[in-house]
């Protein structure tokens, strides 16, 4: 405790209860707000409230504001001193910690719980994650989400330096002679589930268009070129967006065609060594920033992917969506773009096999950042349902209310539950039985976790109430989440499409012999 506070008894914060002189107590601690009165947003009358004006209006303040409001510094200062034998019991938020709040946590990082699936390497790794998330990465993501600017190069070159560009791209041959999270995970134990953590803890900040704009191009655009690129251009482009000193986009959307991906009519035309690439492609995340575009294109013998270089005839416009423009979103113009040959991936006219070849390991990502993000709105519910009161009670006494916190729960844990089942099945099959026996179980997975999200989000506004529409303040990450949760069922491909595939591959391996 620093020596200029003292301790004070709600005696003698009681003398202090008019204009002029104005003293109250939140969580055991004494603030003198005389002359803070008339700057209070909410105006010098709020302040002078019965119940508030020498009183503890601990109930009072977190009724209206978040706990963060009395950590900025133009407030803290404000503090004088503390009830003598009284301590907080609101602490300040420990990086690295974990949640005490029922379901904010899932069940493998509870106390006394047990998993099938994490191990201690994968605890100890998330808790490093998140630390450094919380430290390093959430300061920049609510920065980003509210200026709309790129996630800063200093930031990406932290993460650069412990490999996390490269671990989003999950277990693979790009991992190896590198030291993961300063050497917590070796490259060859890194698995799913590891990756699954890091989707997880970065979507836990309530800022959806930076989850996007936090390079989630090269976990899309960056498979195809180490799986179909050239040895040549493997050993220019990997390492420089594995490095964070370029960036890259998947440019495979149009207007004219989304999930109908025979409807593209970019064209690409040989001319000797190179190809001439002109259309347009939309909707492209990271785009605005993008230094290359992994392409999809139509050519004389079919689809063709083909990765151009931001360069002359190379043009992007931001489009404004319901999200931050940090995320990217890009429409972009290829006006005769001479691109070399060599700069082709996979073989000419193969371009589709391309394209699904990555749509397996994206959907589940995004799945995954989906399920870290409801989470923190069912946190938040419960926060607020306990110490919101009305009619004299918490809104926990209300059943309406207790009806909406069991349908989040029980949607969270159902989507966690599954997610955690294909990702154990993903580390323990080829990449050949991923596609044949999970891209139908992810096309599910995707459309359930995406609609429970949008179901979430509406009764999470209920319980909110008009502070779920304002972007600052009690409710603002569930009004982050309400106006961009639909970003999760549209993108890596529409749940409706989805849902369909799932069907279709179960259809697919019915036997022959099935009757009733």
């Amino acid at each position: 405790m620093s020596k200029s506070l003292r301790q004070f008894s709600f005696e003698d914060v009681e003398k202090h209860n008019k204009e002029g002189d104005l003293w109250v107590v939140i969580d055991s601690k004494v603030y003198d707000l005389s002359k803070f009165a008339d700057l209070h947003p909410g105006g010098p009358n709020v302040l002078y409230a019965e119940g508030v004006a020498g009183k503890d209006a601990t109930d009072t303040f977190f009724g209206l504001h978040r706990h963060e409001v009395l950590l900025r510094p133009q407030y803290a200062r404000l503090q004088i001193g503390v009830i003598e034998g009284q301590e907080e019991a609101v602490k300040a938020p420990v990086p690295g910690a974990l949640s005490k709040v029922p379901y904010a946590e899932p069940t493998w990082l509870s106390t006394g719980y047990y998993t099938p699936y994490y191990t201690d390497n994968h605890r100890t790794f998330q808790k490093a994650v998140r630390q450094f998330f919380e430290e390093v990465v959430r300061p920049e993501a609510i920065r980003c989400e509210e200026n709309g600017k790129k996630i800063s190069q200093e930031v990406v070159d932290k993460m650069s330096d412990l490999n996390i560009i490269a671990m989003r791209l999950g277990p693979g041959r790009h991992l190896k002679g590198r030291t993961l999270m300063g050497g917590i995970v070796k490259p060859e134990e890194f698995d799913y589930f590891h990756e699954l953590i890091l989707n997880i803890e970065l979507s836990r900040f309530g800022t959806r268009g930076f989850v996007d704009g936090m390079l989630n191009g090269a976990v899309i655009a960056l498979p195809p070129i180490w799986n179909y690129g050239s040895p040549e251009l493997q050993a220019k482009i990997i390492p420089e967006v594995l490095s964070g000193k370029k960036y890259i986009a998947l440019a495979i959307t149009e207007a004219f065609a989304g999930s109908d991906v025979s409807g593209l009519q970019t064209t690409a035309v040989r001319d000797g060594d190179y190809w001439v690439v002109t259309g347009t492609k939309k909707w492209i995340t990271n785009g605005t920033f993008a230094d290359y575009f992994t392409t999809a294109c139509k050519t004389e013998k079919g689809l063709t992917v083909i990765l151009v270089p931001r360069g002359e005839g190379v043009s992007t416009k931001p489009i404004k969506t319901a999200y931050s423009p940090t995320a990217g979103t890009a429409y972009v113009i290829f006006d005769k773009v001479r691109v070399p040959v060599a700069n082709t991936l996979g073989e000419v006219g193969k371009g589709l096999s391309v394209i699904l070849s990555n749509f397996n390991h994206e959907r589940w990502m995004v799945t995954g950042c989906s399920v870290g993000a409801q989470r923190v709105i069912v946190e938040e519910c419960l926060k607020w349902a306990n110490q919101r009161i009305v009619f004299g009670k918490p809104l926990t006494s209300q059943a309406v209310i207790r009806d909406k916190l069991g349908k989040m729960i029980t949607r969270i844990e159902a989507c966690q539950n599954w997610l955690e089942s294909i990702t154990h099945q993903m580390n323990n099959m080829t990449y050949n039985e991923m596609s044949n026996k999970l891209a139908g179980q992810i096309g599910l997975l995707k459309q359930f976790v995406s609609r429970c999200g949008r179901e979430t989000a509406e009764d999470a506004t209920q319980v909110f109430g008009g502070r779920a529409l304002t972007v600052t303040g009690m409710g603002k990450l569930i009004e982050n989440y309400h106006r961009t949760s639909g970003f999760d069922a549209i993108l890596a491909g529409a749940e409706d499409v989805l849902g369909d595939l799932g069907v279709r591959q179960a259809i697919k391996k019915m036997p022959k012999g099935a009757r009733l």
